[in-house]
């Protein structure tokens, strides 16, 4: 589970590094799919990753705003920010958390059932899927998108 999550945070570095050669209003655009524009989709990535951490952690979530984070340092600080407690969360994760269970109550008054494992394992695909998005973005600001490859990171290493 681990190398999933610095892969994502290793992608997302690079997609930050991409977006340094776009200007802001670039940055800012609504775009057709995804939560918005490239910002906002960022800004949305961390935040889903940090709020599902929390609280599994049974730690209370609250929602930041994007208005207060419209330029990528503002993002990139935000992520610095939340990355201390999220890694450090998946790197105790042990397999006697796999199998803990997370309730939910929904809007209907249905109670959603799942696992820890379950939920890690969507905040890995929450991103890969909005990483999908900016590349689909780049293509049509006619910019090669960042590489998706796991290959070649060296992450069996760590």
């Amino acid at each position: 589970m681990q190398m999933l999550f610095r892969y994502n945070w290793m992608t997302r570095e690079d997609w930050y590094r991409w977006c340094e050669d776009l200007d802001e209003e670039e940055l800012l655009t609504k775009r057709i799919g995804g939560v918005g524009g490239i910002l906002h989709t960022l800004f949305h990535i961390i935040d889903v990753e940090w709020s599902w951490i929390r609280i599994l952690q049974g730690k209370p979530d609250f929602q930041e705003n994007f208005k207060d984070y419209q330029c990528l340092q503002k993002i990139r600080e935000l992520d610095a920010k939340f990355r201390i407690e999220v890694e450090q969360f998946v790197c105790e994760w042990d397999e006697s958390m796999e199998n803990r269970l997370f309730q939910e109550t929904m809007p209907d008054g249905r109670v959603d059932t799942d696992t820890w494992g379950e939920v890690m394992r969507h905040v890995i695909a929450h991103e890969i899927h909005h990483i999908g998005q900016l590349s689909i973005w780049a293509r049509e600001l006619g910019r090669k998108p960042v590489s998706a490859n796991l290959i070649g990171r060296g992450l069996a290493s760590i």
